[in-house]
């Protein structure tokens, strides 16, 4: 655990996103939380990941993404076509409007990783640099989950932990970002 100066020290001077849970990080008004992917199968050359962004600052944007699990990584939706046939497609930036939060989730937007360079494990973990136009970079944990999961494994605690939790400034940022006041 990192000792309450160093954490401080972090905050402050925004060197860093500083860790809040697995899948999550804060960096000043951002807050990439449930970050997640999909394992894929053995000769599966692309995957996806999921996660939400939100932002308690001024007007922003997701203006790509790195991870070294694969070769390119573009940010992609799912657009219909005139056949009414769901397409992969690739976009430019996400916006992010003050207050409010992004959710790239299957299905929608997410984060398309192009020429994996090894299958993604279920139980494993990768490094995912979020970038934004205004904000820089917040690199966040990616937890690989089962082929057919649905969403990220959400952190669990004891309730009677609740006030512990909160005396930790990362984690009542991510909290007050995810939920509110």
């Amino acid at each position: 655990m990192k000792s309450m100066p160093a954490l401080l020290f972090a905050l402050a001077v925004g060197v860093a996103a500083v860790p809040a849970a697995a899948g999550d990080a804060v960096k000043g008004p951002i807050a990439v939380t449930g970050a997640w992917a999909r394992a894929t199968p053995p000769g599966a050359k692309n995957g996806a990941a999921f996660l939400s962004v939100g932002n308690g600052g001024g007007e922003d944007r997701v203006i790509g993404a790195r991870a070294a699990v694969s070769d390119k990584v573009e940010l992609h939706t799912h657009l219909a076509g005139s056949d009414g046939v769901m397409r992969m497609r690739p976009v430019e930036s996400i916006p992010l409007a003050s207050g409010q939060k992004a959710t790239l989730e299957p299905g929608g937007m997410h984060v398309m990783l192009i020429g994996l360079k090894q299958p993604l494990k279920q139980g494993s973990h990768f490094p995912l640099t979020v970038v934004l136009d205004k904000a820089g970079e917040v690199t966040v944990e990616v937890d690989v989950q089962g082929p057919g999961a649905a969403g990220p494994m959400m952190m669990q605690h004891d309730p009677a932990q609740h006030e512990q939790h909160m005396a930790d400034p990362a984690h009542r940022q991510m909290h007050e970002m995810m939920h509110g006041k």
